[in-house]
């Protein structure tokens, strides 16, 4: 797939920076058309299963002043790979951290790797750290750090696994409440942990999606979320993944990149990149946020409907002032015919 298939004009107003409560709903099948929550949740059958990510976003995006520094992750107690801007910083260069804290620049590149003068806890970020908010949502602000109310509005209901640098944001739409109707009603809805990393800030950089390396993100799936899957796809019963998060992590099973059996539950390191050609062998329909032109996000759901129907509803939705992005308003996709797998991959 082409980079430039992927690309969109849209207007910036319609970058959401808080979130759409109530949401409005895309649904994309045969056509396109416009319902509401609460119509959606009615379309989920009793049987059929709603599968989610109870990722819990970390607070790691330190301000040094003026600078703003992602934490990623630890390789002993006084090593991190961290994220800033470091062009004007040399090797060796020491930066102040709050609460007296020092920070050595030791390597270059992306992520940068530091030294720190000791060790840094939960509860150091706990207390001066921020949720790291997708860039364009501070730009749509005009203000760098988040505010008091994105400590709630940027974590899922069930958000429980620490471990993520973005939210799941599909299932920002939806309430406890709503999760009880459903299951009250006799849907099944499952959990699965993958913890969103550090590609989500990385743009794609080559023509040619084939050519693109992608990031590798941490999975988890229970046994009980597995067995039931297994369970409802042998009886004819439809799996929604709510989120892109959820879809790579029941299809990385399906493509042997997770370790594990149905016994044991899965869990280990995915780098799926989902594109058109893609074979689907696990999800029916996709609930999922608008997504950034040119992201590796946009092309799963193209090989999930398809470009053409794609297309078409993104037109639709920019020209009926869906609000996009994270803080956005919801899509549902039926599942393009073309894009049906073909039986070759035994994940019952």
């Amino acid at each position: 797939m082409k980079l430039k298939d992927l690309y969109f004009d849209f207007p910036e107003d319609l970058i959401a920076t808080e979130p759409q409560r109530p949401s409005r709903v895309l649904y994309v099948g045969k056509g396109v058309k416009e319902i509401t929550i609460e119509t959606l949740l009615q379309q989920i059958p009793a049987g059929d299963v709603l599968v989610v990510n109870n990722t819990k976003v970390l607070k790691r995006r330190v301000f040094a002043g003026d600078l703003e520094i992602l934490f990623l992750s630890s390789t002993d107690k006084l090593t991190w790979e961290v994220l800033f801007p470091s062009r004007k910083f040399s090797l060796g260069d020491v930066i102040d951290l709050p609460l007296g804290y020092k920070m050595t620049l030791v390597q270059k590149g992306r992520p940068q790797l530091v030294k720190v003068d000791q060790p840094l806890e939960e509860t150091y970020f706990s207390q001066i750290a921020e949720l790291p908010l997708p860039p364009y949502i501070q730009k749509m602000r005009k203000q760098r750090h988040a505010i008091s109310a994105d400590e709630s509005w940027y974590q899922t209901a069930w958000a429980s696994q620490p471990g993520s640098f973005a939210a799941p944001t599909a299932s920002l739409h939806f309430s406890p409440q709503d999760i009880e109707g459903l299951k009250n009603r006799g849907v099944k809805v499952l959990e699965l942990t993958l913890h969103v990393g550090l590609g989500t800030f990385l743009p794609v950089t080559v023509e040619d999606l084939d050519q693109h390396q992608m990031h590798q993100e941490y999975v988890q799936i229970p046994p009980q979320t597995w067995i039931a899957v297994q369970e409802a796809k042998r009886k004819g019963y439809k799996i929604w993944s709510l989120g892109t998060t959820a879809t790579r992590a029941l299809e990385s099973v399906a493509m042997d990149y997770l370790s594990g059996s149905s016994v044991t539950g899965y869990s280990g390191f995915s780098k799926l990149l989902i594109q058109p050609g893609f074979e689907w062998t696990v999800v029916d329909r996709l609930l999922t946020n608008f997504h950034q032109p040119e992201s590796t996000l946009l092309a799963l759901v193209a090989g999930f409907a398809g470009l053409e129907r794609l297309t078409k509803a993104y037109r639709f939705a920019i020209a009926n002032k869906f609000k996009l992005f994270s803080y956005g308003d919801l899509s549902v996709w039926e599942k393009e015919p073309e894009a049906l797998g073909k039986g070759t991959r035994n994940y019952c």
